[in-house]
């Protein structure tokens, strides 16, 4: 009886330490495989800037570092919508999904909200090149804030629309964001070239 007891604990310890590994096992390769594809994603959005591969990591754990502070895909902007570890816009996520034949319902996972912020990035990346404009941290990150458009917009001293002049104000601090309009693009400018410096 006691043989049968004891023969029944070793299965069971064997089962779970046998599990043990499997969990952590799969841990690792998910890991892996997350860290490869990162650096992958890395290695081509550093290509197509004319970048190298780790100055664009520091980009973009600077542009995660802003937009979502914790780097949380689950964090949510209440004011604008903006959603997840890089804050993409609920349109903007509608639309790349589409583009890179995501359902839209499964934007939000993790890898999807990857997927579609490389494609942000490679896609506002060709835009500087295409208008002239110096691809760096302060303007990779200016074009994912106030899109390629927007940001085309406030370097090349086109006149600010009122959704422009509105946005701009939004993202700058509380003592900031009350500047007249004639400073305001200045302003703006200065405060992320600082920050992204």
């Amino acid at each position: 009886m006691y043989h049968n007891k004891s023969k029944q604990s070793n299965t069971f310890l064997s089962k779970f330490s046998n599990k043990l590994f499997t969990n952590k096992l799969f841990t690792i390769i998910v890991t892996l495989f997350i860290s490869t594809t990162a650096s992958n994603a890395y290695a081509k959005l550093a290509k197509t800037a004319g970048l190298k591969p780790a100055t664009m990591k520091q980009i973009v754990k600077k542009v995660v570092k802003v937009e979502s502070t914790t780097g949380s895909y689950h964090a949510k902007n209440r004011k604008s919508g903006a959603y997840g570890r890089y804050q993409i816009m609920p349109r903007t996520a509608k639309a790349y999904a589409k583009k890179l034949h995501i359902p839209y319902s499964k934007w939000k996972q993790p890898r999807n909200q990857d997927r579609i912020f490389e494609a942000i990035m490679a896609d506002n990346i060709r835009s500087l090149k295409r208008n002239g404009l110096k691809v760096n941290a302060f303007s990779i990150y200016g074009a994912h804030q106030q899109g390629a458009g927007g940001f085309k917009a406030i370097m090349k001293n086109k006149k600010l629309s009122k959704k422009l002049e509105r946005n701009l104000r939004r993202n700058l601090p509380k003592r900031l964001s009350s500047v007249h309009r004639s400073k305001l693009r200045r302003v703006w400018m200065n405060y992320w070239r600082k920050k992204f410096a």
